[in-house]
Formats: C-alpha cells, structure tokens, sequence
C-alpha cells in the first residue's frame, strides 16, 4: 500500500512540476515578445485561435454528454473562452481595440 500512495505521489509531483515548467515558458516568451514590441501582433493571432479551441473542446464535450458545466460546455472550453477575451483585451478594458486605430 504504501508504494502505490509513493507512485502517486511521485506522478502527482511530476506532474504539478510539468505545469510550472510550462508557465514558466510561457512566461519567459510573452517577457521576450513584449521586449521586442511584438507581443500585440502575437495576441491578435492567439485570440481567434483560443476561441476556436475553445468552441471545439465545448462541442467535443456536449457530443460526449459528459463533462458539462451549467452553461453547456466544458470546464476547459470555458476556461480557453476567458483566455480568448483577454487576449482580445487592449490592456485597458477596450475590446477590439488595436495599436493603430
């Protein structure tokens, strides 16, 4: 018993330091693309990009029939949606305002 509680352990720390690498890069490449001053033409193509995921992962999980939240669709779908409004955000509250208009 106690080296199953240990292997799961180990698959969760792995795991949870999986996702720390991940936003760790993340991060280090938004600093990079803010730095260079393309970080507005990066989010502009990550939107539409985010909400069509997001859109396919609800639909995926309504054909399912499983993993439904209250509004329909999935969890991660809906988590891909605010992710795509803010990336449809100009920083200020404005949506759909670009650099340049």
């Amino acid at each position: 018993m106690e080296q199953v509680l240990n292997l799961l352990l180990l698959r969760f720390g792995l795991l949870v330091g999986g996702v720390v690498v991940l936003a760790l890069l993340v991060f280090a490449v938004a600093v990079a693309l803010r730095r260079r001053g393309r970080l507005g033409e990066v989010r502009r193509y990550a939107a539409p990009a985010a909400r069509a995921v997001g859109r396919h992962l609800d639909a995926r999980g309504a054909a399912r029939g499983r993993g439904a939240s209250r509004s329909g669709g999935s969890p991660t779908g809906a988590a891909l949606r605010a992710v795509a409004r803010h990336l449809g955000d100009d920083g200020c509250g404005q949506r759909g305002r670009g650099a340049g208009r």
